[in-house]
């Protein structure tokens, strides 16, 4: 063999591993949705008839409206919120600027548990009004917390700042010129704001409201505590109350389909619209407020962080002091430690996934690079539970038919080796959270100047040594970052834990969950305070970006 021949295996074998690794994770995120919608095709039409004919209706009007509600609530939060801070001048406004983040760091369902504790009939806002005004049960009324619109509610204030982030950089990108030029035609700053400031920001708004609405369909852990029945909840009863394997995975197809929808829906409203002047020609000039519109816009940025931090915290600790619950005991430091060792295995393995499906994408550009990129990004419009249906189905019956085969033939019972491992649970928190990790990627490598790479590669180095030694050590605040946030939302993530955790392998999320739906909420409040603590710490690293790039 020629040493040039040796030189071209040398450099071929390297890249067709790459691509075989890329292609092998993309088929891995493809996975829940084949396993999904083939074991809902094979299944018997007449669990889908009673499926129709019971429920599907009611979890389509429920979730569609749970849907509606979110959206326009985050909408109105994170658009104002974000307008009001970058073009007017207020009291308390560079605290607010960053504050109004902090409560992306809150899952759903804790908000759900203090709040519940503070509104509920034998809550402390319902006990004071019946002592002061010596009223009995049945003497007033008062809004039900348990209800679709507390779900809608508890949903908004924590997800509006996926809105106002991408609003507030969108307003801050914003040349001056096109306001003033409307603001010269005599329209108010409203008009001016209605007419022109929001439909330039409009697709960075509208990713933000369809980010918080795939969060929306995605919940479990809010709807199932407030009794409100939506796809999730159904899927869940589906497995585990009716042990109906084939109707839960008719269920996930339906959410799957709706979740689709959802993104199909915003790129087709958005049409061939195009929007120009992203450079900033002219800084737009706070506009100075009068002394009652001062404390208006006060009270409207402030009331999202108060209802969405200062109060539910509040409550959390009030019912953390109360409890019987020691975080020091063996049994929580076991929950701790469950928590940590998913969710730092779940962060390396899916930033690596996404650092290959990056590299593969910028070495090979063609359609197979595209398409293995586009599966990667899939994952975060499929909710947890359909990954977790979409993965056990099929490893379940992988597992029994090797099992069946080894008793056959060896008298050897192999158990189930895949379905109900850590493993299984770390592939599916990768496929539910690749795009974030894939986002960070693309957005740093962006930056690295393709000569780079060409330099590497003059120098011996092939794909791998270019990744290792030029990309990785570029990109790792990002990667950290990326890590950072996985980490955080596999602690939050429920109901694919839930699903799919081994057997008596139980995270602060399930513990916090077990404890609300046994109504001891003050036991809940104390792993609900931990994974709060722990979700501030991409926070801390998201605010001072945030103040970073106040204008």
């Amino acid at each position: 063999m020629s040493e040039k021949t040796v030189q071209a295996l040398k450099t071929k074998l390297p890249e067709r591993g790459l691509t075989f690794a890329a292609v092998l994770i993309a088929l891995i995120c493809a996975l829940p949705h084949i396993g999904v919608t083939t074991v809902a095709l094979s299944g018997s039409s007449d669990t889908l008839s009673h499926l129709i004919d019971t429920v599907l209706g009611r979890y389509t009007a429920t979730t569609l409206t749970l849907v509606v509600l979110v959206g326009f609530g985050t909408c109105a939060i994170g658009v104002g919120a974000a307008w009001f801070v970058c073009m007017t001048e207020f009291p308390g406004r560079r605290i607010l600027e960053v504050a109004l983040v902090i409560p992306l760091a809150f899952p759903a369902y804790v908000l759900a548990y203090a709040y519940t504790h503070v509104l509920d009939h034998p809550g402390i806002v319902q006990s004071t009004l019946r002592d002061m005004m010596g009223w009995g049960p049945r003497d007033y009324w008062f809004p039900e917390i348990r209800s679709l619109g507390g779900a809608a509610a508890m949903l908004t204030l924590v997800l509006y700042p996926y809105v106002y982030l991408l609003a507030r950089a969108a307003f801050l990108a914003q040349s001056a010129t096109p306001f003033f030029a409307a603001r010269a035609l005599g329209n108010t700053p409203f008009q001016a704001f209605y007419k022109v400031s929001f439909p330039m920001a409009r697709p960075a708004i509208a990713a933000g409201v369809l980010l918080a609405t795939m969060e929306t369909i995605a919940d479990f852990g809010t709807v199932s505590y407030f009794g409100v029945q939506t796809f999730a909840t159904g899927i869940y009863t589906s497995w585990f109350s009716m042990a109906d394997r084939v109707a839960a995975a008719q269920l996930s197809l339906g959410l799957l389909t709706f979740a689709l929808m959802l993104a199909m829906l915003e790129r087709f409203t958005r049409g061939r619209a195009k929007y120009h002047g992203a450079r900033r020609q002219e800084v737009m000039a706070r506009m100075t407020l009068s002394g009652p519109a001062k404390l208006g816009v006060l009270v409207l940025c402030g009331l999202p962080v108060l209802l969405g931090v200062v109060l539910p915290v509040i409550s959390l600790w009030v019912m953390a002091v109360g409890s019987e619950q020691n975080l020091l005991s063996s049994r929580y430091l076991g929950f701790i430690q469950n928590t940590l060792t998913l969710a730092v295995i779940a962060a390396a393995v899916t930033v690596f996934a996404a650092i290959i499906l990056g590299t593969f994408q910028r070495t090979n550009a063609g359609r197979l690079s595209t398409m293995a990129a586009h599966l990667g990004r899939l994952g975060y419009a499929v909710p947890g539970g359909v990954i977790a249906v979409g993965l056990l189905v099929p490893f379940a019956a992988f597992d029994n038919a090797l099992d069946a085969w080894m008793r056959a033939n060896f008298d050897i019972s192999t158990g189930l080796l895949l379905t109900g491992s850590i493993w299984l649970l770390i592939g599916a928190y990768m496929i539910r959270f690749l795009a974030a990790a894939l986002g960070a990627y693309e957005g740093g490598i962006s930056d690295v100047n393709e000569n780079m790479d060409a330099a590497a590669r003059v120098l011996g180095h092939g794909v791998w040594g270019v990744m290792r030694r030029v990309h990785i050590p570029i990109l790792t605040p990002r990667l950290f970052t990326a890590a950072l946030i996985v980490f955080v939302d596999v602690m939050k993530e429920l109901p694919a834990t839930l699903i799919m955790r081994p057997f008596n392998y139980d995270t602060l999320a399930v513990q916090a969950f077990r404890l609300a739906s046994d109504e001891r909420l003050e036991g809940a409040a104390v792993p609900s305070l931990v994974i709060v603590s722990i979700g501030l710490l991409p926070l801390i690293l998201l605010c001072r970006t945030v103040a970073a790039g106040r204008s």
